[in-house]
């Protein structure tokens, strides 16, 4: 079994300094690692087999994470420190890391090369021979499920077809080349066959079967991405591979920026906000029940007791339901950060009946009637955009137009017992900003707040009114769900 770099015989100091630099690439990823995990972690080195790779990553996992949406980003991390070794570890080398570590071999130097053209061809027939006689191995492999055989042909596969021409900055390898040489997704009919036998297609055979070759296909790509991250490690060092591969946590992605990919994993960050915001506001009410003391009573109560007063008495007091008006830019520059803010939306109306939600680009209208509890998200989003009355003229965002139908059509949304929340970018395309009717809306509401997705040190500029918009209310920088999760434990 191939050993991972992270030797027997290492000086304690080399050893602590390797762990001490993954566990700050961990934390710099964005995976909360505080001190007594760091410690955890030394002591996991001193209970696990330190030639037993996959120990050794469930080991630290099992300390250092705290979600399963964190582990991608700790996989690639821990590849990239405690790489594969094709040879037992002796000792630390040069600069203190074990030996065998992304800084080894001078011979498999390589660099990311993510900017250079790839050519189309697989190249002369040897390389085609040898394409050819590696998909076959390729496909003895996946059929035999053998997950370390199978990284060790990664790393053969990718020095020997994921090579591309040298460049200035020295020798490059692409994961790319060697899929696009392998084609494994075209051995699925084959890899079927085997695993099925004699038992035909269909039912749930078939089904297992199937998923069954998804995974160790998707093992495969794992591995070879891996392998190539390691090379570029090689030459360009860990750290600068590190800030570049590993993606950011559902947590940090700009709403702006979120792509497809992303939502499904932003969908499941929302659930516990509008919990949270959901119990806030109910401690907030229940503290709220009683109203000012009633000294008479708790006078005549205390005659019982002595004259002490043991049990007080409070007049009565109406407790209304929380009220929540969210008010929207739903056109295509804010597409992502209005997505996510709708999801949270329909997340707060499955816990109070008070949430109205509007939607606006240079018209508004009420989309409260497409987010009843438990309906589709994506399928709610997909009717704002055919069938609520949004747009009225050129379909770029109007705020000032946008804010006065709002105020005309549904004068009384906001009162003293609402809380306003605006959700935009703030950038009017150099229309009317409708200041005034904003200012009187903040007035009339028990508060205020507007969710910018716009970095602080954007507002202002170009069309940007969010500087102007922030003089009249609480505005604040919402770029990700971490600073939403921030704003919500304050609201």
């Amino acid at each position: 079994m191939s050993a991972p770099a992270a030797p027997g015989p290492v000086a304690a100091g080399g050893l602590a300094g390797h762990l001490d630099g993954f566990v700050r690439a961990v934390r710099e990823a964005g995976i909360p690692v505080g001190i007594s995990q760091a410690v955890d972690a030394a002591e996991i080195l001193t209970v696990v087999d330190l030639l037993e790779r996959e120990q050794l990553r469930h080991g630290l996992a099992a300390v250092l994470l705290q979600r399963a949406s964190q582990r991608p980003a700790y996989d690639v991390l821990f590849d990239l420190w405690w790489p594969l070794s094709d040879r037992p570890a002796s000792g630390p080398d040069a600069d203190g890391d074990p030996d065998g570590g992304a800084s080894g071999d001078a011979d498999e130097d390589a660099d990311d090369g993510a900017t250079l053209d790839l050519p189309d061809g697989h190249g002369d027939g040897d390389e085609r021979d040898l394409a050819e006689r590696m998909r076959a191995e390729l496909a003895r492999l996946l059929a035999d499920g053998d997950d370390e055989a199978l990284r060790r042909f990664a790393r053969r596969a990718v020095e020997q077809l994921g090579r591309a021409p040298a460049s200035p900055s020295g020798q490059s390898f692409f994961g790319y080349r060697v899929m696009r040489a392998l084609s494994p997704d075209t051995l699925v009919a084959q890899l079927l066959a085997g695993l099925l036998g004699d038992g035909g297609r269909g039912g749930l055979a078939e089904q297992v079967a199937r998923q069954t070759v998804r995974e160790r296909l998707a093992a495969f790509r794992a591995a070879v991405d891996a392998e190539v991250r390691r090379r570029a490690a090689a030459e360009r060092g860990r750290d600068r591979v590190a800030k570049s591969a590993v993606r950011p946590l559902a947590e940090q992605v700009d709403f702006l920026r979120a792509q497809q990919a992303d939502l499904a994993e932003l969908r499941r960050a929302v659930a516990p906000l509008a919990r949270r915001l959901a119990v806030r506001l109910s401690a907030r009410r229940r503290m709220g029940r009683e109203g000012r003391l009633d000294f008479r009573k708790t006078v005549r109560a205390s005659l019982g007791t002595g004259g002490v007063p043991v049990v007080t008495h409070h007049r009565p007091r109406k407790v209304h339901k929380p009220e929540l008006v969210v008010l929207c830019d739903v056109s295509g520059s804010v597409a992502g950060f209005s997505h996510f803010t709708l999801m949270l939306t329909q997340a707060l109306r499955e816990h109070f009946s008070g949430v109205r939600a509007f939607a606006f680009v240079d018209a508004t209208d009420e989309v409260t009637r497409f987010f009843r509890p438990g309906a589709d998200v994506a399928q709610a989003i997909a009717r704002i955009g055919r069938e609520a009355d949004v747009v009225a003229f050129d379909g770029h965002s109007d705020y000032g137009n946008a804010l006065e139908v709002f105020a005309d059509r549904w004068p009384t949304a906001v009162g003293p017992k609402t809380s306003l929340l605006v959700l935009g970018d703030g950038r009017t395309n150099y229309r009317q900003p409708g200041l005034p009717v904003l200012a009187d809306l903040v007035r009339r509401a028990r508060s205020a707040h507007w969710l910018n997705p716009e970095p602080r040190r954007l507002w202002g500029s170009g069309d940007s009114a969010a500087d102007r918009y922030g003089e009249v209310i609480d505005m604040v920088e919402c770029r990700n769900a971490t600073q939403l999760a921030d704003f919500v434990t304050t609201l």
